[in-house]
């Protein structure tokens, strides 16, 4: 909304200093309904979208791509082997992250860093990003990791251990294009597969044994 505020007073100055409308004045105006419509278009939020309800599922957390399935080692929480699930998100992609599953926020730290291009796998570890662990009343656990993009400067996120999570509300967002990894149990069942379009609390991502 700040974004939208500057280019009104911009808009009302170049009127006041250049009253006379010119061809440039319409490239302005262009610009700037072009410009304003993006970022109208960025902050959306799906209102209308339903949350999948399937007991034991971990739900999508954000809209966009599905870039990495694989078996890794994750160092900071869970010290070991686990399932890692990509999500890529464009910038044409609704950016507000969701909870999912029901549960209870175990762990969250914040790490500044570097805004690599977030398909490649180092953006994981390199650039600036949140860390989130959740776990439900079976005491099963999942990490959550918004990672902050090329394009995306800032993550939002306001979470604090103990906060309640609800499967399919708000979890936070990251701003113009950037990653959402996830880090199951090696035992989960995968519902989906690298190249899949998913979509935020509404795509089951896995199902908890």
């Amino acid at each position: 909304m700040i974004n939208l505020a500057i280019w009104a007073v911009l808009l009302v100055a170049m009127n006041w200093i250049w009253p006379h409308q010119t061809l440039w004045h319409l490239l302005v105006y262009i610009w700037a309904f072009l410009f304003c419509a993006i970022i109208i278009r960025f902050f959306r939020v799906p209102i209308q979208r339903k949350t999948t309800v399937m007991e034991d599922a971990v739900l999508c957390p954000a809209d966009g791509e599905v870039v990495v399935n694989e078996l890794v080692d994750e160092p900071e929480y869970f010290q070991g082997k686990r399932r890692q699930l990509s999500i890529f998100m464009s910038i044409y992609n609704v950016h507000i992250n969701f909870f999912p599953f029901d549960g209870e926020v175990t762990y969250y730290k914040y790490h500044p860093g570097k805004f690599i291009v977030a398909f490649n796998p180092k953006s994981s570890d390199d650039n600036e990003h949140n860390t989130i662990v959740l776990k439900d009343k079976k005491g099963r656990e999942v990490l959550v990791r918004q990672i902050a993009g090329f394009v995306a400067r800032r993550i939002v996120c306001d979470l604090l251990p103990g906060d309640e999570a609800v499967a399919g509300e708000e979890l936070g967002m990251i701003r113009f294009g950037s990653r959402v990894d996830v880090f199951l149990p090696v035992d989960a069942e995968v519902k989906v597969k690298i190249g899949d379009k998913v979509r935020g609390k509404e795509t089951v991502l896995a199902t908890l044994q």
